[in-house]
């Protein structure tokens, strides 16, 4: 029994008090001013208050809340549905706003669209979405695009009756059998279901606990397939299955007993070896076998280091190799022969540099494609085999390109995805020999969308240590004043080295249309300025993101692109973390946040390894069962340094369901605030009752959750002649 479930049957007679004096009569709709008393006069949920003494280190810490932590208990049930009404009641009054911005924000969206599609095999593969209906279909077409559509899945049909729905295929190499995974709850644990192609039929074997990740081998008679362990949700088992027979006799393959690793299974570009990858935040570690005899043992790549960071792939007689190996922190390409595989063997093919960042790669039979970042922003680099080499460049001041699915491997053709602030998505292919870029596609902005409206900016802010410029993305409209009375929102995330480049979202146009700036903070934790960027964000070196976001708002202040009462701050997840530091740190520097899932119970979470992700994130956030980690984790975490004071107006979401961040966090988060602020400010705690990390499944739902946020921060502005402008 775990630590939470104890806590549990501790204190199952726990009462909650609700003060919700005035909720009821909150239904009224309407924006006129005479919504500030009534609002007012509104009482928020209170969580009782029962004292949880957290010993670590000879330190103890009062966890008021941590009751909350048992999602079948109805009293929290209870609770977090008090404060869905609560929000539900304070934000009624915005009522029409929101119709107005969900018409808008799905208005702009072509509801009956198809992705480009993908030639595998024999047939094209492409999905679909249909004006009326959430979800995609799944389709191929053989040979031509002009033959009759084949629908592989119709994951509307498959969602009726569910409030969460999920599901995507694989498909064999013959293209003969169909294996899909369905999530009827957000929780990311999926169920492998099996299909006959060309007799429609459907197999009776069923996989369940599964983390979706499913590979068919050569003979395409052999699925593998990744199982989550059922408390720590950790993909840690990998298991063999032969078409026609119980599930109950699949083969395990491999098992991670680290608790630090979490493993999935590929094949590589050129479909002869089936790889099982396990992972870990600093190392890891591969093996392999033949694809097309699935029954043989797999074989050890090399064996894990700590700190050896490397990615596979093969072709003809080599694996290749994106490594840190030999003290290249910003990674180098490399190769081993199938053969012979100890890195005694490998042989370089491109060279480690300090000023550019090698993030991936691609092979093809007569091309190398890599990706590399430099400056910020990425540039393809294409290399024959024979022959010279040349970039793909770019021009925009900043932008988002990525190599997009290339199944082929017999192909001079490169496909790529491209997009600005500014630009809608956009898929190219590229001919390698002859260096034409053909558009295949572009997202179509419904409703008259000029780009030439908007400015796009690339500008650096100096970080207080003096160690480096902060990148930073924005976007407004070209007629806005840069007067310093600019309402603006500033996104960030900051974490895990993910980089957060410059996409365009048409949903964005709501707010950049209302006289919006947006802009993306690239702070230290991600990694697009290089690993070293990353490095300088995590573990000892974390309040650096912080600092690093607090530094941008504050240049955009001195720039007069906003002010203080103007500037709303969002992030999500890790970047939720952010979120709650950052409001600790400077609640006066923003008039609103928005919190997505946040992460802000650090130190309780990581000191728990029941829970998902604890174990296998020592090395980003550091192991609290250290002491100087401890200290340090502690010094920042969002739930342990809540005081009394004032704090922004805050929108807090998260999913019952969360497997990523588990809901108790936001939950103690927004009660503790409550407890202890001395402001009048909004907080609003909304909890998906039926999702998980990523929020509500459908189209329309992800829309009208969009559209309340959005809603949030308008109706905050004080000047609220901006949210009238006109479109």
């Amino acid at each position: 029994m775990s630590s939470r479930q104890k806590s549990w049957r501790k204190h199952t007679s726990a009462i909650l008090t609700f003060m919700s004096v005035g909720i009821a009569a909150a239904g009224c709709n309407g924006d006129g001013g005479e919504n500030t008393d009534r609002l007012s006069s509104l009482e928020p949920p209170q969580a009782k208050v029962i004292p949880e003494q957290l010993k670590t280190h000879g330190h103890t810490r009062i966890d008021n809340y941590y009751w909350l932590n048992q999602r079948e208990n109805p009293e929290v049930i209870a609770y977090l549905e008090a404060e869905n009404t609560y929000t539900s009641a304070l934000m009624n009054h915005t009522k029409s706003l929101q119709e107005e911005l969900f018409a808008e924000i799905k208005g702009r969206i072509k509801q009956t669209d198809l992705s480009v599609p993908e030639m595998r095999g024999s047939h094209f593969y492409y999905t679909r979405t249909v004006a009326g209906q959430d979800y995609p279909i799944y389709a191929r077409k053989k040979g031509s695009l002009d033959a009759d559509e084949e629908v592989l899945l119709d994951v509307n049909a498959m969602a009726e009756g569910h409030n969460f729905y999920n599901a995507f295929p694989s498909i064999s190499s013959n293209e003969n059998l169909m294996a899909y995974a369905d999530d009827t709850r957000g929780r990311r644990i999926y169920t492998i279901r099996f299909k006959n192609l060309i007799t429609g039929q459907q197999f009776p074997e069923t996989i369940s606990n599964t983390s979706g990740n499913m590979v068919w081998a050569e003979d395409n008679q052999t699925l593998f397939y990744a199982k989550r362990d059922p408390e720590t949700l950790r993909s840690f088992q990998i298991y063999r299955h032969a078409m026609g027979t119980d599930p109950v006799k699949d083969v395990l393959i491999f098992e991670e007993e680290d608790e630090e690793f979490s493993s999935r299974v590929w094949k590589t570009k050129s479909k002869e070896y089936i790889v099982i990858s396990s992972s870990h935040t600093m190392m890891d570690e591969h093996r392999f076998v033949d694809a097309a005899s699935p029954m043989n043992s797999f074989q050890l790549f090399i064996k894990r280091a700590r700190g050896h960071e490397h990615r596979i792939d093969h072709i003809g007689d080599h694996f290749y190799v994106l490594t840190n190996l030999g003290n290249a922190k910003n990674f180098q390409l490399m190769r081993a022969p199938v053969t012979q595989t100890e890195t005694d063997h490998w042989e370089p093919v491109i060279a480690h540099r300090d000023d550019v960042f090698l993030e991936g790669f691609e092979l093809f039979r007569d091309h190398l494609v890599v990706s590399e970042r430099k400056n910020g922003l990425i540039e393809f680099r294409v290399r024959p085999w024979n022959g010279d080499e040349h970039y793909i460049e770019f021009e925009d001041a900043a932008y988002a390109t990525r190599v997009t699915a290339n199944p082929e491997f017999d192909t001079p053709i490169l496909r790529f995805s491209y997009t600005s602030l500014a630009a809608p998505q956009a898929i190219y292919d590229y001919d390698m020999n002859n260096r034409e870029r053909t558009l295949l596609k572009q997202e179509e902005v419904l409703g008259g969308y000029n780009a030439g409206d908007y400015i796009v900016e690339r500008l650096y802010a100096p970080a207080r240590d003096g160690a480096a410029q902060i990148p930073i993305s924005m976007i407004y409209r070209k007629d806005l004043a840069k007067d310093g009375t600019n309402p603006l929102l500033l996104y960030a995330y900051g974490s895990y080295g993910a980089s957060m480049d410059a996409n365009f979202s048409s949903t964005r146009i709501s707010l950049l249309d209302r006289g919006f700036i947006y802009a993306i903070a690239h702070i230290r934790g991600g990694q697009e300025m290089g690993r070293g960027w990353y490095e300088d964000g995590k573990m000892f070196n974390k309040k650096n993101t912080f600092t690093d976001y607090i530094d941008t708002a504050e240049f955009l202040i001195e720039k007069s692109y906003t002010t203080p009462d103007k500037l709303f701050a969002r992030g999500g997840s890790a970047g939720g973390l952010l979120m709650g530091a950052v409001t600790n740190m400077r609640p006066d520097l923003f008039h609103g946040v928005i919190a997505n899932v946040p992460f802000v119970d650090v130190v309780t979470t990581m000191l728990d390894e029941s829970i998902p992700l604890t174990t296998f994130e020592f090395d980003e956030w550091g192991n609290p069962a250290d002491l100087e980690s401890y200290r340090y984790m502690l010094s920042y975490s969002p739930y342990d340094q809540l005081e009394a004071k004032d704090y922004p107006n805050l929108l807090v979401t998260t999913g019952l369901h969360d497997s990523q961040v588990q809901y108790w966090e936001p939950a103690k988060w927004v009660a503790k605030i409550r407890s202890l602020k001395t402001d009048s400010n909004r907080l609003l705690l909304k909890t998906h009752m039926d999702a998980g990390h990523g929020g509500g499944s459908g189209r329309d739902r992800r829309y009208q959750e969009l559209a309340f946020e959005f809603a949030f921060l308008l109706d905050l502005l004080e000047d609220r002649s901006v949210t009238n402008r006109e479109k």
